[in-house]
């Protein structure tokens, strides 16, 4: 087993290396990173600089003001970093340091408002060079607090930040070691990974959606989120007082019923009365077992499902949500507009499925006071089965829990879908799925336009594999 190293002992190597060279800023939280550098000792070897700007008009005055007056933002991270870098390559000539790696590390944060109405968030980032010939790598984080006390927030914030400055250094060739190091001496109950992403010539061939996928499958944040454009999105910044519209699914692969699905929840939640459309946001979500082969995360079947719903122009939501009460717990942290659950008929069955609220003391009552509670309406699809359509009004639950599913149908909480596409409601995901690997055809009629031409050019869900391998 590979012994961890503690932050001091990093810091030891890095202040060691005699080429690793550069500065360190933070904002917010204290010097705790470069603290653990001057404390291991040798530290003229690795600090050019250490600074922290706290005065907002100096923080301006030195990074810009940013456009929405906000400093603790991805935006003022980056500013930082470019800022730094400039100024070490202006005051350090390459004819006096031929062989240093420059880098600069960087934290904007806020750590435990003091009356704890919120614990506090931040941005981590750092840019750096593996060769002095080359340019600049870089890697920027969210993180999130778990801990009450604002000394704790800065000791695990300093921790955090040594293991991303030594990943960063001895890391770089395998960005999976890279991402499980930062917890080196921490644990994921204290602080919460929830974006990452990775850029630059050493990292040209990371998928960031990958170390998105890395992130929910480590328990390092329960959901993150990418949008159409493959990059990660900061769930708070894109979900924060929106109504939300969340559609689960397998989408392997998207159909045309998975798509009137969407379409129709979207309408029928759109015209709410307490939905602003301006301030709608759609999400495709997977949760994590429905990610998983026998075993394990088929990483190239994720990457094939989510470059369909991007290439729809979705936004894609990864999470660890089995049961739909935690996920709308997760969204109610940014919002608390009205929410919608588009989901067929089996879904909400299962829904009304007692066994999957056993771990909690107030079984299914419990559940249903965390879903039902919040401000969330559930647009039902039908079910095509033997010829006859199923919705709410025939439906079967458990019998001892028709009288509750009757309460919330009552309230209007279930609302039937009723102007659905009668002509793509025997299409499934997995007979579609079946027939792309064994080489049938007819399944290109089951797919939105376009769909079956990439699935065809990228080789996506096995299709051709058998040809291929003969």
């Amino acid at each position: 087993m590979e012994t961890v190293l503690s932050a001091k002992q990093k810091a030891q190597i890095i202040n060691e290396n005699e080429n690793i060279y550069g500065t360190f800023v933070e904002i917010g939280a204290g010097q705790e990173t470069v603290r653990n550098f001057f404390r291991a000792g040798n530290a003229s070897h690795t600090l050019a600089k250490a600074m922290s700007a706290y005065d907002k008009d100096f923080s301006d005055a030195i990074y810009g003001v940013e456009s929405d007056h906000r400093y603790v933002t991805e935006s003022r991270l980056k500013n930082m970093l470019s800022h730094e870098i400039r100024l070490i390559e202006e005051r350090l000539t390459r004819d006096k340091h031929p062989d240093k790696l420059f880098f600069t590390y960087a934290n904007t944060v806020a750590t435990i408002h003091f009356a704890k109405q919120y614990k506090g968030h931040g941005w981590v980032g750092m840019r750096f060079q593996l060769d002095p010939l080359e340019p600049y790598n870089e890697v920027v984080l969210h993180l999130r607090f778990h801990e009450s006390d604002a000394r704790m927030q800065q000791e695990i914030l300093g921790v955090m930040g040594v293991n991303l400055i030594y990943g960063c250094f001895y890391h770089h060739d395998n960005p999976r070691a890279l991402l499980q190091s930062l917890y080196d001496g921490l644990l994921t109950d204290q602080i919460e990974v929830d974006l990452i992403n990775f850029g630059g010539p050493r990292f040209a061939y990371i998928d960031n959606r990958l170390m998105s996928l890395q992130l929910v499958k480590s328990g390092m944040t329960d959901a993150v989120l990418f949008g159409p454009d493959g990059n990660n999105i900061l769930p708070a910044h894109l979900l924060y007082k929106k109504n939300i519209l969340a559609l689960r699914g397998s989408f392997r692969p998207v159909t045309k019923v998975n798509i009137d699905m969407f379409e129709k929840g979207h309408k029928m939640f759109s015209n709410e009365n307490r939905v602003d459309k301006d301030n709608l946001i759609v999400l495709f979500e997977i949760t994590l077992s429905n990610l998983k082969a026998p075993g394990q995360v088929d990483e190239r079947d994720f990457l094939d499902r989510a470059e369909l719903l991007s290439r729809m122009g979705h936004k894609v939501l990864i999470s660890r949500f089995s049961e739909y009460y935690k996920l709308v717990d997760y969204f109610a942290r940014f919002t608390k507009s009205r929410m919608g659950l588009v989901m067929g008929v089996p879904n909400l069955i299962e829904v009304f499925n007692e066994k999957y609220y056993r771990d909690l003391s107030g079984g299914i009552l419990e559940a249903f006071g965390k879903l039902f509670f919040k401000d969330l309406k559930i647009y039902l699809y039908p079910l095509m089965k033997a010829g006859e359509f199923y919705d709410s009004d025939n439906l079967k639950v458990h019998p001892r829990l028709k009288e509750l599913y009757k309460y919330f149908k009552r309230n209007g909480r279930i609302v039937d879908i009723k102007d659905f596409d009668k002509s793509v409601m025997g299409i499934y995901s997995r007979e579609v799925l079946h027939q792309i690997a064994a080489g049938e055809s007819g399944w290109q009629e089951m797919l939105p336009k376009d769909l079956a031409d990439t699935i065809k050019r990228n080789h996506m869900f096995g299709y051709a594999r058998n040809a291929l391998a003969r």
